[in-house]
């Protein structure tokens, strides 16, 4: 499943890849948000082997709505989900597969995600700050030390696995989060649900990062920070809660600290010519969502735990088991 905006080089480096695939029992679903009908002007699907169907919108649908066209148009027991700007190795699929399969209790399945051009890595599944910001597990490391299978909290959206039956139990992606942060939601979600993830180190994929958004772009910071916020109140357990505020003021001092010292993602997004203030500006913006929604927030935040499989305590567990402190989130 490929949503694509720009339907530019990167999606056809994409295509090619999945060509490559050694697993060959597949289908491609190419979602086009562009609104433009970018993939059929610029032959795109045509030029990939295997593709049965490309879905065009009239608009922008986010990342988590283009997902789900997918889902309802598509039959297979499982679903991969794989950014435009990825370049999966050719074991990529047999891998994640061959990972899942045997374990029923598993809904999903993160890859190696590495940043293409460096023997670095972009993502081996994600980690979670007690304020809900997520990021990715071992960002910017060597390869070499995420070599072991093993079970993650959840996977990074931009390539990962996942079960059909999983899907459907927790009702897919949420559409009004729109961008970023919704595969944080939908791993929690399912995590409630009592799903497992599992993570595939011979599942690798190259990732031009935020090549669509950009790195530290306006779009990003506000979405990102709003979606926090969503995810926070839809999930969090109460205890966990009442602590998340303290573990956002630390980040907020941090990310000014590193701010001052030209490391993290606020230097970032200065450094791409964007007013340091304006980071206040989202994140005040991004409250005033959160109020704007909060009744609707909470009645998902029930409709989760009426169907939760695994109680508060155990959900906490988890959440501290695969934690990442407010200083790092924001030196990230």
């Amino acid at each position: 499943m490929i949503p694509t905006l720009a339907a530019d080089s990167a999606l056809l480096d994409c295509l090619r890849s999945l060509e490559a695939q050694i697993l060959r029992d597949f289908e491609v679903v190419i979602v086009d948000n562009s609104g433009r009908r970018l993939v059929r002007a610029r032959d795109a699907g045509e030029s990939a082997a295997g593709v049965l169907t490309i879905l065009e919108n009239e608009r922008n649908a986010g990342f988590g709505a283009a997902i789900n066209q997918g889902l309802r148009v598509s039959r297979t027991p499982f679903l991969a989900t794989l950014n435009d700007d990825c370049v999966a190795h050719p074991e990529w699929l047999r891998a994640l597969v061959a990972a899942i399969e045997p374990r029923p209790d598993a809904g999903m399945c993160a890859s190696q995600v590495r940043l293409a051009g460096a023997n670095r890595l972009d993502s081996a599944g994600m980690l979670l700050s007690a304020d809900a910001s997520s990021k990715q597990r071992g960002h910017g490391e060597l390869p070499g030390r995420y070599s072991t299978p093993e079970e993650v909290l959840f996977p990074s959206g931009a390539a990962a696995l996942y079960r059909r039956a999983m899907l459907e139990e927790v009702g897919g992606f949420d559409e009004d989060f729109f961008l970023y942060c919704e595969d944080t939601d939908l791993g929690l979600r399912a995590r409630w649900a009592g799903w497992k993830c599992l993570y595939a180190p011979d599942a690798i994929v190259e990732h031009r990062y935020s090549h669509s958004a950009g790195r530290a772009s306006r779009l990003k910071a506000y979405y990102v920070e709003r979606n926090r916020l969503f995810v926070l109140l839809k999930n969090f357990p109460a205890r966990a809660l009442v602590f998340a505020p303290f573990a956002a003021l630390a980040r907020y001092g941090w990310h000014a600290w590193y701010l001052l010292r030209g490391r993290g993602a606020a230097a970032q997004f200065r450094t791409e010519g964007h007013a340091g203030w304006l980071l206040v500006w989202f994140a005040l913006r991004a409250h005033l969502a959160m109020l704007a929604s909060l009744v609707k927030l909470w009645k998902k935040r029930r409709a989760i735990r009426r169907t939760a499989r695994i109680s508060a305590g155990e959900f906490r567990r988890l959440l501290h088991a695969h934690s990442i402190s407010p200083r790092e989130v924001a030196a990230l």
